[in-house]
């Protein structure tokens, strides 16, 4: 599995922690920006460019950091075949993943403690969709039809 990462200005300092963590965990990651904190920069073009990434990797995940973690889904979720969703606690990031089969974890780096962080993110990474309860896969595959019409 490859993860991309991404963030704005808001979300750059936990980017970078979340870099350590998957050094530590043996996860293959390719940074796709900020690379250094401009505090002006904008959450669109970090998102956009990740959901690009995710959107035509369909082995891979993403993970983007802002201040909300709102603006980077509304955006990601713009591209074909992203599936973005936030996550704030651990039982919110297996949902997305178990439950929705999210390809992308929002993380609002104002919410979060880096502990309560690192665990988000290891859940998201760790739990599979659930192919085998028929209201997820259902409910997936209305949400890929949608998708198939963008």
């Amino acid at each position: 599995m490859k993860v991309y990462l991404g963030a704005d200005h808001g979300g750059f300092k936990l980017k970078e922690e979340i870099k350590e963590w998957l050094d530590e965990w043996h996860v293959e990651y390719k940074d796709l920006g900020a690379f250094t904190f401009v505090p002006e920069d904008d959450y669109p073009d970090y998102a956009w460019d990740l959901g690009l990434k995710v959107g035509n990797d369909p082995d891979s995940l993403g993970i983007l950091a802002c201040r909300s973690g709102q603006g980077e889904c509304i955006v990601a979720n713009k591209v074909k075949g992203v599936r973005a969703g936030l996550a704030w606690t651990e039982k919110s990031a297996y949902k997305v993943r178990n439950d929705d089969d999210a390809n992308v974890l929002c993380l609002p780096a104002d919410y979060l403690t880096l502990e309560n962080a690192r665990k988000i993110v290891h859940t998201f990474l760790n739990t599979p969709f659930d192919k085998n309860t028929e209201r997820y896969v259902r409910r997936l595959n209305k949400v890929k039809k949608i998708d198939e019409n963008l």
